[in-house]
């Protein structure tokens, strides 16, 4: 058996025996913390913790020293489409001079940009490229994300991609997630028939993907230029024949109904959110669904924010997620976003830790396994370097608090 002891630990953080499914309102400030504890690792698996008083005397294995250091719970980035084929920095100096999103891609930029370069991308050079990056977001605390596909929008690269997708979930050390986002954008050869397009998400993608077993979720960009309710309703009612749950894009660009959408087909999240009002609150207070806002995106695009605030007095539960891409948010860096929710969205640091570890994990499904220190979960954890306390994680906002991830309970 193969065992790591951490003792010593200036605050073991998210350390709970009972821990909830998520955590919602005002639950969001309550964070257990455990001052000078330890933490005992078994075969990749939480074993046991407590305080350093009630050590047990007869420990075997290896011991690891993490005076003045924190031990948390690893990021949980539910949103990323890191599977891409090259960053679109021609595009940023577009924005820079004043071309809004809708107008870049109108131009056969952004999406549709990655989707030429994407359909002659080589499978093997996207999984070295994805690798190296899921390796920088290992470096900065992040132990489980979602993927998405959506740079193909043709049958052929769609699977493509979800196939690399599943390579990396084998060859990662990371928990993976991997999402089937045909509807991305619409095609430019169906740009006067995009109803066409969503028959061919439905007819050939998605039998396609399910075939393979490819997905694990499917996401519809469910938004103005985009995606309508009514084709995001036909994908999603197609979709779920072949039992994909959904996570949707919605209300980035304006007042969709991809929100309410999402709550109908019991989407296990909706994100971005930047468009969400008293009505769009009221329809997720009655729904299992998880708001997930990406900071990350809205502030490369210089969007409104997304009332995070308004969200959690409501009541609500809220994840943080990068959305890293290389269009509209080219980072996975989730200390950063930790960041942007104290300084921009008004999030307490409490708040935005449970926003992206317990919650994160219940937007992938993964609440059981990953986002507290709970006997039983798999071990994805934080050392960080040696830091006063939980506060200075989002107050040092471009330091990387990070000494030591642990993912399956081995030091990467």
């Amino acid at each position: 058996m193969n065992t790591l002891l951490i003792k010593n630990i200036k605050q073991l953080v998210s350390a709970n025996n009972t821990p909830p499914q998520k955590v919602s309102g005002k639950s969001m400030q309550d964070l257990p913390v455990i001052e000078n504890g330890w933490l005992l690792i078994k075969d990749g698996i939480i074993s046991d913790f407590g305080p350093m008083n009630e050590l047990p005397q007869s420990q075997t294995g290896e011991v690891l020293d993490a005076s003045d250091r924190l031990v948390l719970p690893a990021w949980c980035d539910s949103h990323t489409h890191l599977v891409f084929p090259q960053s679109r920095e021609i595009e940023y100096t577009d924005k820079i001079k004043g071309l809004s999103y809708e107008e870049i891609a109108k131009r056969g930029g952004g999406i549709l940009n990655s989707a030429k370069k994407m359909q002659k991308a080589g499978e093997d050079q996207l999984f070295e490229d994805a690798m190296l990056r899921l390796q920088e977001i290992v470096r900065w605390g992040t132990g489980a994300v979602e993927i998405k596909s959506g740079y193909g929008l043709t049958t052929e690269t769609e699977l493509k991609m979800l196939r690399v997708i599943k390579r990396l979930k084998k060859e990662s050390p990371v928990t993976i997630r991997s999402t089937f986002l045909g509807a991305h954008a619409v095609p430019a050869e169906f740009k006067e028939t995009p109803d066409k397009y969503v028959d061919l998400v439905i007819n050939e993608m998605l039998p396609a993907v399910a075939a393979e077993q490819l997905a694990d979720f499917v996401d519809v960009f469910c938004d103005r230029g985009f995606f309508s309710v009514n084709q995001t309703d036909r994908i999603l009612e197609a979709a779920a024949k072949y039992g994909l749950q959904p996570k949707i894009h919605a209300n980035e660009l304006d007042f969709s109904g991809g929100i309410q959408t999402g709550i109908k087909y019991k989407a296990l999240s909706v994100d971005h959110l930047e468009y969400t009002g008293e009505e769009e609150i009221k329809a997720l207070l009655n729904s299992d669904t998880m708001p997930v806002i990406l900071p990350g995106a809205a502030f490369f695009l210089n969007l409104k924010y997304a009332p995070a605030r308004e969200i959690i007095d409501a009541g609500l539960p809220l994840t943080l997620a990068t959305d890293f891409n290389p269009g509209s948010s080219p980072s996975g860096n989730m200390q950063l976003i930790i960041s942007m929710a104290s300084i921009l969205y008004k999030m307490l640091p409490r708040e935005a830790l449970n926003a992206v570890t317990i919650n994160g994990a219940y937007a992938m499904g993964l609440q059981n396994e990953l986002g507290t220190i709970t006997k039983g979960k798999k071990a994805n954890l934080i050392i960080t370097k040696p830091i006063p306390g939980i506060e200075y994680i989002p107050y040092a906002y471009g330091e990387n608090k990070v000494e030591k991830t642990i993912l399956n309970g081995k030091i990467q």
